[in-house]
């Protein structure tokens, strides 16, 4: 046992639920000031190892080793208190709380003075000397609620709620799944800064090139066993994904080589007056258009308006030509407008439903005869998309909860596609998906197009919009500031020029 050299040590880590083997012999090791990755695909044991280790699952067996000592945490408060804390994929903020308060929620008591209240004030000035730090005073403040904060923002406050903790290791579980490129590199700032004041950083992530770029070592898991620990260095990405899936990966983008045909869907003069204004779009039937932007350039906006979810101020749409009319989801559902939310925890899914329940959600007419649910066909069809989409489940009485972020994904988007939409409105397709998973999204894609259905695909990943588009309407402060094809699609310095309001 080298413990003494890690910060934290976790060997031989098993753990199974309802008699499912979920960790069988893992093992992780973290040195002071060193960024180390931890990789697979979903369901691969990622989350849950971290959870054994957080003291959030109990453990059947293995060991954990903090500065060199066997420790067992009973609850993630103990973790916390000896030094490691996580920032999790799924976020779960107090909506109705100020920033300040929810990141010294429950270590409110060292903030009285006197008498058996909160100073609001120190409470407020403490927060915002963290806002300061790094770099965040200029759009989040102390005093606003987390409601009123977009899920970029949400997951900026979730890593400085763990940084002010002092801790000695910090669990970062895809940390910028949700960020804009700017974010994204206050997020590396922030980084650097914790690991010149030795802390140690487990980063799960399934972006190839974040790993090379940050992390020292890398640890990879699959279902639920330890396959290997490399440097980063001696390592190339065919290595990782191989060791990651067992197998070799088709490497690139799927073509997608449907006829295009005629428009399927056009909106007008869309205007919510402080979110997005003016805005014109088409998509043809067969075509992938993407949508790029920076985090609050209003792409999302502007779709959740089109299906119902937010109000509009003005603006029309037309379906096949014709003019309708959409005043609530259930409304874009009829006419199978179907969008499948980035916030899958909010807007996806019932966490706390089954799959089949998830799945059959927006769908209970095509299994309805006289106002009865006819059961077995329930469950055939949803058994089916949940096939299709590559769900790693027990079945489909499993709880959505219980899934990995990534499979809870794949459940959100066979959802959409048993509605059978005409318009598949894809807002961060891949967020939070390991690479197996994502070939598999795009080949689907791709066969949808070849359908003739009309795909919409909202992404802050550059080489995924690039790559899989075949026209990129980007937007910049509500506006629409350009529409690029062909060659000019694939010009990431265009993209981004445009995504900066044209400067």
């Amino acid at each position: 046992m080298e413990g003494e050299k890690y910060v934290l040590e976790a060997t031989g880590i098993s753990k199974s639920f309802s008699g499912v083997t979920v960790l069988d012999g893992a093992e992780l090791s973290i040195k002071p000031g060193e960024l180390h990755a931890l990789m697979g695909e979903n369901g691969a044991g990622k989350s849950t190892l971290m959870k054994v280790v957080m003291g959030i699952y109990t453990r059947d067996a293995g060991r954990v080793f903090l500065d060199g000592q066997e420790v067992e945490f009973k609850s993630a408060r103990e973790a916390l208190d000896a030094g490691i804390s996580m920032i999790h994929q799924e976020l779960s903020p107090i909506p109705e709380m100020t920033v300040a308060e929810n990141v010294f929620l429950g270590r409110e008591q060292k903030l009285i003075k006197g008498l058996p209240f909160v100073d609001k004030k120190e409470l407020n000035r403490r927060t915002e000397e963290l806002l300061k730090e790094y770099s965040l005073s200029e759009f989040i403040r102390p005093n606003m609620k987390m409601k009123d904060l977009n899920i970029a923002q949400t997951q900026m406050m979730e890593i400085i709620k763990a940084v002010s903790y002092n801790s000695k290791v910090i669990i970062m579980d895809e940390p910028t799944s949700s960020l804009s490129e700017k974010e994204t590199e206050i997020l590396f700032g922030i980084i650097d800064n914790l690991k010149k004041k030795k802390v140690g950083i487990i980063y799960i992530s399934h972006r190839m090139e974040e790993v090379f770029e940050l992390a020292d070592r890398v640890s990879i898991l699959r279902d639920g066993k330890f396959i290997g620990c490399v440097k980063v260095a001696e390592a190339s990405r065919e290595q990782l994904i191989n060791m990651m899936v067992g197998r070799d990966l088709e490497g690139g983008y799927p073509q997608n080589t449907a006829t295009k045909g005629e428009v399927v869907l056009e909106i007008k003069n869309f205007t919510r007056h402080g979110v997005f204004e003016g805005v014109n779009l088409k998509v043809r039937a067969g075509e992938i258009l993407g949508m790029a932007g920076l985090v609050g350039a209003g792409r999302s906006e502007v779709m959740r308006a089109l299906v119902g979810y937010d109000p509009l101020d003005s603006g029309e749409v037309y379906l096949d030509g014709k003019q309708i009319s959409i005043k609530h989801p259930q409304d874009a559902i009829r006419h199978h407008i179907i969008i499948a939310s980035e916030d899958r925890k909010a807007l996806g899914l019932v966490l706390c439903r089954s799959i089949k329940e998830n799945i059959a959600l927006q769908n209970f007419d095509q299994f309805s005869t006289a106002g009865f649910i006819q059961k077995l066909q329930e469950k055939r069809s949803c058994e089916e998309y949940a096939k299709k989409m590559a769900t790693k489940m027990n079945g489909i009485a499993d709880e959505a909860g219980s899934l990995s972020g990534g499979n809870q994904q794949k459940v959100v988007l066979a959802k959409c596609l048993l509605s059978h939409p005409k318009v598949l409105i894809m807002d961060e397709p891949t967020r939070g998906i390991d690479v197996g998973a994502k070939a598999s999204i795009y080949r689907n894609m791709v066969e949808l197009a070849n359908q003739g259905m009309a795909i919409i695909m909202i992404s802050s990943e550059m080489p995924e919009l690039i790559g899989m588009s075949d026209r990129i309407m980007v937007m910049s402060g509500g506006r629409i500031t350009g529409e690029l094809e062909g060659q000019e699609a694939k010009s990431q310095q265009t993209i981004l020029k445009l995504a900066l309001g044209g400067q």
